[in-house]
């Protein structure tokens, strides 16, 4: 059971609003058949709540209204289907190549009714920003998913000129905005900005990693496609 713990009610109520009942059965979804198909581990499900969906809530902070969304990555559907839930005024498509990952988000998709709002994509990053009728967003996030440089080269070429990368980072995301601003910048990228999200909400806040995408660079500076592959959060 993925009970919402009361010290943490408030900011859920916050969050999610007249939807919350919607982000609560996502968290029964993922505590019951998310733990049992191997997407969220069984220590987590005490920590749905506080860990997962509303540490994936408060990035909508960064989302203007009405936007595209791209969850590169996106796993169990973190970020993409918390956003979701959360924001009924974006369009999210969910980015997954495993096909047992694809099954159950197409699944929660249609369990919680958003399959007016939500698509779901079977394919790396790479085999969504090809072919004749890429996919593009406004904004895409991801969450941990990659080292920043990979993650950048992955997830760029799906972002419209002037959209952004919003990446959930861990405690090192300073130190890799660091080590990786130039791969960054070869990939057309503006230079990354920390960004702390839900101060005041949740403790501690999410730590976002923000990239605008300036232009249009070639595929010689991305890597090979061998390489680049979407991994497991």
């Amino acid at each position: 059971m993925a009970v919402l713990p009361p010290e943490l009610a408030t900011a859920a109520r916050r969050l999610f609003g007249d939807r919350l009942d919607l982000a609560a059965a996502y968290a029964e979804m993922l505590a019951t058949d998310g733990v049992v198909r191997g997407l969220i581990g069984p220590r987590e499900a005490p920590r749905i709540w506080d860990r997962h969906l509303l540490n994936c809530a408060v990035v909508a902070e960064l989302i203007p209204s009405g936007t595209t969304v791209l969850d590169v990555g996106s796993g169990a559907g973190l970020p993409g289907l918390v956003l979701a839930i959360a924001r009924p005024d974006l369009t999210v498509t969910l980015v997954e190549p495993l096909a047992r990952r694809t099954v159950f988000l197409e699944e929660a998709v249609r369990v919680l009714a958003l399959t007016g709002s939500v698509r779901v994509f079977r394919g790396r990053a790479e085999d969504a920003a090809a072919g004749p009728d890429p996919l593009v967003g406004d904004v895409v996030a991801a969450r941990a998913v990659a080292p920043l440089d990979r993650l950048a080269a992955w997830c760029l070429p799906l972002a419209r000129p002037g959209g952004r990368l919003v990446a959930l980072k861990g405690a090192a995301a300073a130190e890799e905005i660091v080590d990786h601003e130039p791969a960054v910048r070869r990939l057309g990228g503006a230079p990354p900005v920390l960004r702390r999200c839900g101060e005041g909400i949740v403790d501690p806040p999410t730590t976002v990693v923000e990239i605008v995408r300036e232009r249009l660079v070639g595929p010689a500076a991305r890597p090979s496609s061998r390489k680049s592959r979407s991994r497991r959060r």
